[in-house]
């Protein structure tokens, strides 16, 4: 398996690097050299240098709610740049964030805090790291210990926690703790994406635990597209990142027969004038991936504002600032951007 993903990355720079095909909007390449706006290009070298400057010691990231959550998403940003996570400039950077990712988890029950928020995008991070981050080079000799894990390890571990955590909730989801007895779509969706990339990666998740997450999303989405935030569709209210989260697992699940999938694409694509969210980062995050995963065509005018956008708001030194501090912010707008690389597994359509 190791090797398998290894080979998939290669295979997929060098295409990268090599190539470039017009395709349809059902099958798109990765955009190459000139394709790759250069606005983009600088944009995401200067917000990685921004996070490798401001890893911590001992390889995690702070700032607004610290802890496993906000050193996966600066993990996943780094890994979305296109360098080489074993030899690139920022390999090092890489296993010290992985080791401190894996510091943080319970040897015991597999969670990763402090939340399950935390503990969804840490399984993503280990999950588009398994097989493409080089395990023998993970820790080094003076670090050995009981929780020198693997990345496949760790995974595994955050997987049994998340489907225990998810059996033991009467709505089949999550919510903040992993003992919650309610569910809301904003965490489930944290988990789920955790979840359906590790079962890509090769790991076992069980089917009933996607089908039940799934069935939940279902129950809380609209036929206007509109998606509920917690037990029911009282109270609905407007959303893009719940709508977009809801086509995210629709479409990474391969349910988009549903019609639920439909009415929240509907919604989405839109509404795709600059959110005016209070978390505009965190929305964006996911209406990249949304779009992308459900209409290429709206994605690519979405893109170009979001360009834009961005470009007028990042800081001299490569730093975007919000209200989920200035890590968090940074991470989720380079991730906004990554689907113009399209280097991590889980942009994958």
């Amino acid at each position: 398996m190791f090797f398998d993903r290894c080979l998939r990355w290669f295979l997929t720079l060098c295409f990268a690097l090599l190539f470039a095909t017009n395709t349809s909007a059902q099958s798109v390449s990765p955009p190459t050299g000139d394709m790759i706006p250069r606005d983009v290009r600088e944009m995401y070298d200067a917000g990685v240098k921004y996070l490798v400057k401001t890893q911590a010691d001992d390889g995690s990231w702070s700032g607004g709610e610290g802890g496993g959550g906000t050193t996966a998403l600066a993990l996943l940003a780094i890994l979305a740049s296109g360098e080489d996570p074993n030899f690139g400039v920022y390999s090092g950077a890489i296993r010290k964030g992985f080791r401190a990712l894996i510091r943080l988890q319970d040897g015991n029950t597999g969670y990763i805090g402090p939340s399950m928020y935390h503990h969804g995008f840490a399984m993503l991070a280990l999950a588009e790291a398994y097989g493409a981050v080089d395990d023998r080079n993970l820790w080094p000799s003076a670090e050995q210990s009981e929780k020198s894990r693997s990345i496949g390890q760790a995974l595994e571990l955050a997987v049994r926690r998340a489907v225990s955590s998810q059996k033991n909730n009467p709505n089949h989801a999550w919510r903040y703790s992993p003992d919650a007895r309610d569910a809301d779509t904003s965490v489930s969706g944290a988990v789920l994406v955790g979840l359906l990339a590790a079962r890509n990666a090769g790991i076992e998740v069980p089917d009933a635990s996607i089908d039940q997450a799934i069935a939940f999303f279902s129950s809380m989405t609209s036929s206007g597209g509109t998606v509920g935030y917690t037990g029911s569709l009282e109270g609905m209210g407007e959303s893009l990142a719940r709508s977009s989260i809801a086509v995210l697992v629709f479409s990474i699940a391969k349910r988009k027969d549903l019609k639920q999938y439909q009415s929240a694409l509907k919604y989405v694509t839109s509404n795709l004038e600059p959110s005016n969210s209070s978390w505009p980062e965190y929305a964006r995050y996911y209406q990249a991936q949304a779009l992308f995963q459900g209409d290429v065509e709206a994605w690519e005018k979405w893109n170009a504002a979001l360009i834009r956008k961005l470009k007028t708001v990042q800081a001299e030194d490569g730093m975007f600032r919000g209200q989920l501090g200035a890590s968090n912010d940074t991470s989720m707008s380079l991730l906004a951007l990554a689907l113009n690389f399209r280097f991590l597994p889980i942009y994958e359509r």
